[in-house]
């Protein structure tokens, strides 16, 4: 795969399976996750496993805008990853947690490839209010991983 649009890690106290846990628990991933609004599970699968999908509800200020995405990888305490899509049709972006266990609990990294076509990239540039998706991403990747950081290592 190419190099990503934006990436950001973080060392976590906790152990890789309760990261990945926090990750892949869709239905509260906009505890941690800094546009997420408020995930919702498409379709019979109703669990974090390749094939499943879920509407994302996004935010940037006032402006609001969802997704549909799919799961590609989900791999317990090691990986978690999905595709993301405007409509259900037109790419947007690829999505991704890499943990990596260490002495103290394990590294997270967080990674995103940027899809969009022309087309996507004006309609999402004008939906979201965010002209430097890249710059954006990276700047709320480093917040998400902190607070991300902050629930997993909370007594």
């Amino acid at each position: 795969m190419s190099a990503p649009s934006a990436s950001a890690s973080i060392e976590i106290s906790a152990p890789p399976e309760t990261v990945y846990d926090l990750v892949a628990d869709l239905t509260d991933m906009s505890a941690w996750n800094t546009e997420c609004e408020r995930v919702r599970w498409v379709g019979p699968v109703r669990e974090p496993r390749p094939g499943a999908r879920f509407r994302g509800i996004n935010r940037n200020g006032w402006r609001r805008w969802s997704t549909i995405c799919t799961i590609t990888a989900a791999d317990p305490g090691r990986t978690f990853a999905y595709h993301v899509r405007a409509g259900g049709v037109f790419d947007v972006a690829i999505w991704r947690f890499d943990i990596t266990e260490t002495e103290s609990g394990c590294r997270v990294e967080q990674r995103t490839w940027d899809r969009r076509g022309l087309f996507m990239r004006v309609v999402g540039d004008l939906a979201t209010g965010v002209a430097d998706r890249a710059s954006h991403n990276a700047v709320n990747m480093r917040r998400t991983l902190e607070s991300l950081k902050a629930v997993a290592e909370r007594p």
